[in-house]
């Protein structure tokens, strides 16, 4: 094997084939012999973990080559994504549904305004089988296939948020049947559209006051073209998506703690907190005008007077309908008219009970004002109680004064002051009603926030009593451990004692056999040897 090639340690690639590698020469192609390296030391063997770096020189030689070498490596060797980049991602994707949410609403509205237009025109300008219908027609019918092209991205953005989220990698595990029963519903709400062409039919209806049955030729683009207004959905959406709440991280967080799931819903509610009454007075305005224009579409092939057809005569109806009057003086003929003039009862109903509810959390006094009036009415009653002891004192004073320190008491000034000891008596006597009313007064006080901050403060006093208590039985416990450690101790001193006092007797040493030699026992010169007591006691 040549000495020219260097190969990895594991992988058989040459490292040294490119034009230009370092530690290779450059082919002369004159010089008429192989090129030779400069350090010829057999095999080197590099480790994996070290990437391969490449020479400017053979980095332009093969552009292409390596930036798709690139790609299969990042292809085949390519790691799970990172927490930083899944939130990149997921950010990147809430952005393109906010987007695309905003695209769908404006050609859902212009939609519903070229709608309009037309049926206005071909009533009075054009006839429904004019050039003119026909392409404005068929403009609806282009901004129609648009906003169903965004609904479907928008679907597939939330399908890919739902995956970043889950971390899941199949896209059918998002496919519930809630979520494509509301994808096909929500398609087939924007599909419907007035088609270009004219298509009539008999529209039979029975008049509101003669009761005379009547029929006409209507358009088949009036069952179309009202059904249109659905797609006002799309505003909430938008208002969703757009909303400070939907969008702070914070807020979604401390939602996500509390489990409080930020939908239109919560949306509308915040409005309704913060500026109910614009809330009120949009939604009544835009409901207003759309069920006048609703209702005099319905009524204009059987109102010959002119009576409901007219805008103003059908925004009067509606109106009248809305706030629950109902004069009389004007009725539909159509049952499309009778039931935009119902769901326009019911929503009429439910504004005002709204209204009812705004304008009582509007006049009831705010928790400051609360106290301060507590307050007022605290210190009024207080000087009351004052007052009528004091009048009880004085004149009973003035009674003594005039019958006992005077030579010649005056009878009418006496009567006088007795009577109005009399009276100060009597309001004295209606104490114990002011009493009563400061204790209503007290437990006016005691408002819902008050017994909430009262229950929270109670339930942290209870649990720093319990969290001592531990602390208490640990500590007990420990002391019965050292308890009876020490009880084990005094049990043993007697011993150690009796060991310390009486030592133990010294070895007896073995006798002498008979042929041994007696040997004396002496002790060291200076020393005594201790008398072994017979008895230790």
């Amino acid at each position: 094997m040549s000495c020219g090639h260097s190969h990895n340690g594991s992988v058989g690639r040459p490292l040294a084939s490119g034009p230009g590698f370092p530690g290779r020469e450059l082919p002369d192609p004159e010089a008429g012999r192989p090129p030779q390296s400069p350090h010829c030391l057999g095999l080197q063997v590099v480790a994996k973990s070290q990437p391969v770096r490449l020479s400017p020189g053979s980095i332009r030689g093969h552009p292409q080559e390596l930036e798709e070498e690139e790609e299969e490596e990042d292809e085949s060797g390519s790691k799970p994504p990172t927490v930083g980049h899944r939130l990149g991602h997921r950010r990147v994707l809430f952005e393109k549904r906010k987007r695309l949410s905003d695209y769908a609403l404006i050609f859902g509205m212009f939609g519903i305004v070229v709608m309009v237009t037309e049926t206005e025109l071909s009533w009075g300008v054009y006839t429904k089988a004019s050039l003119y219908s026909f392409a404005l027609k068929c403009l609806i019918s282009l901004s129609t296939v648009i906003l169903l092209g965004l609904v479907i991205l928008y679907h597939a953005r939330e399908i890919q948020l739902f995956l970043v989220d889950n971390g899941a990698d199949d896209w059918r595990i998002a496919m519930t049947w809630e979520r494509v029963s509301l994808i096909s519903l929500e398609l087939a709400v924007c599909a419907i559209h007035p088609v270009p062409g004219h298509y009539r039919f008999t529209w039979t209806a029975r008049l509101a006051f003669s009761l005379a049955p009547s029929a006409a030729e209507a358009d088949v683009d009036v069952l179309l073209s009202i059904p249109m207004f659905l797609r006002l959905y799309l505003l909430a959406r938008v208002m969703l998506l757009h909303s400070k709440v939907f969008t702070d991280a914070s807020s979604r967080s401390i939602g996500a703690l509390n489990r409080v799931t930020f939908n239109t819903r919560f949306v509308m509610k915040t409005l309704m907190t913060i500026c109910p009454g614009t809330v009120l007075l949009v939604f009544s305005i835009s409901s207003w005008i759309v069920a006048a224009w609703t209702v005099r579409v319905c009524e204009r092939y059987h109102d010959k007077q002119e009576v409901t057809s007219s805008f103003l005569g059908a925004m009067w109806l509606i109106s009248i309908t809305f706030l629950s009057i109902g004069y009389g003086d004007m009725v539909p003929h159509t049952y499309c008219g009778k039931g935009v003039c119902l769901l326009t009862g019911i929503m009429g109903a439910g504004c005002t009970a709204l209204v009812v509810a705004v304008v009582a959390r509007k006049l009831e006094l705010t928790k400051a004002e609360k106290h301060v009036h507590n307050f007022m009415m605290d210190t009024q009653l207080t000087k009351r109680v004052k007052n009528a002891a004091a009048n009880v004192l004085r004149e009973t004073w003035l009674i003594y004064k005039h019958t006992r320190l005077v030579k010649k008491p005056e009878q009418a000034r006496v009567r006088k002051h007795q009577r109005k000891f009399l009276q100060a008596i009597h309001q004295a006597q209606k104490l114990r009603s002011v009493r009563i009313e400061q204790g209503k007064l007290n437990d006016q006080a005691n408002a819902l926030a008050d017994l909430a901050k009262t229950q929270s403060v109670t339930y942290e006093v209870v649990s720093e009593l319990h969290a001592q208590q531990e602390d208490l039985e640990a500590r007990l416990a420990s002391l019965e451990s050292r308890l009876d450690a020490l009880g084990a101790s005094l049990q043993a001193l007697p011993g150690l004692i009796a060991q310390a006092i009486c030592p133990l007797p010294p070895p007896l040493l073995p006798r002498p056999g008979p042929g041994s030699p007696i040997r004396a026992t002496q002790s060291p010169p200076g020393r005594w040897l201790p008398a072994a007591p017979s008895d230790c006691g």
